[in-house]
């Protein structure tokens, strides 16, 4: 299926994206930013599909810590944001991480990405479990994020 076809793509070039952030350039957030919407539509195009929720949990800390450290260095004072909730006057207290976001939303896309030579229906059914009950939210987090950055012009890194 289209939809299928382009989740795959749409998960490969995050993951592309995500891999390769050390040799990033000043383009590396704008391609984020382009990339989240397109993964939002591919992974919303998967729910058509009704199977029992479940998520297969990537559960290789080190690599997560790895990959988190990685965002977080690359992006520096972009990473942290205010969440709804957040009250603090002295911006010590912001909760918010966009190198969370991207390690969570990386480790469940490569996740499906792992799976899809043996058990390509299994991926899919994967992502979309994942996504309502997993990294849907961090997608919407980062993208918002990613939008406030683009609109005080601060998305460069």
């Amino acid at each position: 299926m289209k939809s299928d076809s382009d989740m795959i793509e749409v998960a490969t070039t995050f993951c592309q994206l995500i891999e390769a952030v050390d040799e990033a350039d000043s383009s590396w957030l704008h391609q984020l930013a382009g990339i989240l919407p397109r993964l939002h539509s591919a992974v919303d195009a998967l729910r058509g599909r009704d199977a029992a929720p479940f998520c297969l949990v990537n559960s290789d800390l080190d690599t997560r810590f790895e990959i988190f450290s990685r965002l977080r260095h690359k992006l520096g004072t972009n990473d942290c944001y205010w969440l709804e909730f957040d009250v603090a006057l002295d911006g010590q207290s912001m909760t918010g991480s966009l190198a969370d976001d991207l390690t969570d939303i990386y480790c469940d896309l490569k996740s499906g990405l792992s799976l899809l030579d043996k058990e390509p229906d299994l991926a899919l059914d994967n992502w979309r479990s994942s996504y309502k009950l997993h990294w849907g939210q961090h997608l919407v987090d980062a993208s918002r994020h990613l939008y406030e950055l683009d609109a005080r012009r601060h998305l460069s890194s």
